[in-house]
């Protein structure tokens, strides 16, 4: 990416976050060696754009917005009324786990819950969803993304 429209402060504009994204995912996957399914890519671009808003990332509760605990979302998925609601959870679990560990990866070498407890979380939530779609209309469309999600978790951290 070019610096010659850096911002003073060393910022620089783009005019598409989404393809900022699919140029960063596509630049890091070649860097790691990653192949991917291409509707497995374009689904980590459109979680990256989505998270780039806070308020997609954060639960609002009683005292503002907050990230709860990968485990507290486990539970939600297991004690869901319904198996679209469980599968709601289950995916959600798995794109803050990827988004997390792909980002404050530094932050979770020094935590008390590391990185090797968010690859569990992400990539089992992502794999047991893609067993749960299976045979569905949205398993038909999505179930191998989150297969291949929770296949090469690791690996898409690092991405």
């Amino acid at each position: 990416m070019s610096t010659e429209h850096a911002t003073a402060d060393g910022l620089q504009p783009v005019t598409s976050l989404t393809e900022f994204f699919r140029d960063s995912v596509d630049a890091a996957m070649a860097a790691n060696h990653l192949v991917l399914d291409s509707q497995t890519s374009h689904y980590v671009v459109c979680l990256l754009t989505l998270f780039a808003r806070s308020e997609d990332f954060y639960e609002t509760g009683a005292e503002g917005p907050a990230l709860r605990p990968l485990a507290l979302m486990l539970a939600d998925a297991a004690d869901a009324r319904s198996q679209d609601e469980r599968n709601f959870a289950l995916q959600r679990v798995g794109d803050v786990a990827l988004f997390v560990a792909g980002f404050f990866d530094d932050f979770l070498h020094n935590a008390p819950v590391g990185i090797g407890y968010y690859v569990k979380m992400g990539g089992g939530a992502y794999s047991t969803l893609a067993g749960s779609i299976r045979g569905t209309v949205r398993g038909r469309v999505m179930g191998e993304v989150f297969a291949e999600l929770g296949a090469k978790f690791t690996a898409m951290v690092d991405v």
